[in-house]
């Protein structure tokens, strides 16, 4: 087993960047906020909500879906490897920086009652990879349920 694998579930913070090369080969790279919700201790203290911004790469046939159906504010659910390069700066500093190397982007959705109202005890759910015909296909791999979904956590 790995231990450089990510699971992330967030929102895409502004729209892909897609290369393509004379080679052929293509990749998307986006930013995706995830946000860990604030409380209070017993004590009274409050905790804030903390966000935080990750760099995700994607490359080979993953490319044409994040370009076609991923935008900004987008809920997503990535799978990938945790990746750390190094390059020095203007100032000749040495930079590191950590991205997420996707293996699978689909869209998220959190599960909804009959009265449309957001459940939260209801287990979210990822939705797969779009395709032409069908971008919003439900998968049938369930995601643990998260402690919160309401759509007022977004960081944006």
């Amino acid at each position: 087993m790995s231990l450089n694998k990510a699971i992330l579930i967030g929102n895409v913070g502004k729209d892909p960047d897609v290369r393509y090369f004379d080679s052929g080969a293509a990749v998307a790279n986006f930013s995706l906020a995830t946000t860990d919700k604030g409380y209070t201790l017993a004590n009274g203290t409050i905790v804030p909500d903390r966000t935080e911004w990750h760099s995700i790469v994607v490359r080979r046939e993953q490319v044409a879906f994040v370009e076609k159906w991923v935008k900004k504010g987008s809920s997503l659910y990535v799978e990938g490897k945790i990746r750390t390069r190094t390059y020095d700066d203007q100032g000749g500093i040495k930079r590191y920086l950590t991205e997420i190397h996707a293996d699978r982007v689909e869209f998220f959705s959190f599960g909804r009652r009959e009265d449309g109202q957001t459940n939260t005890a209801q287990t979210a759910r990822p939705v797969q990879q779009a395709t032409d015909a069908a971008p919003h296909t439900q998968s049938s791999q369930p995601v643990q349920p998260l402690e919160t979904n309401d759509a007022d956590d977004l960081p944006f």
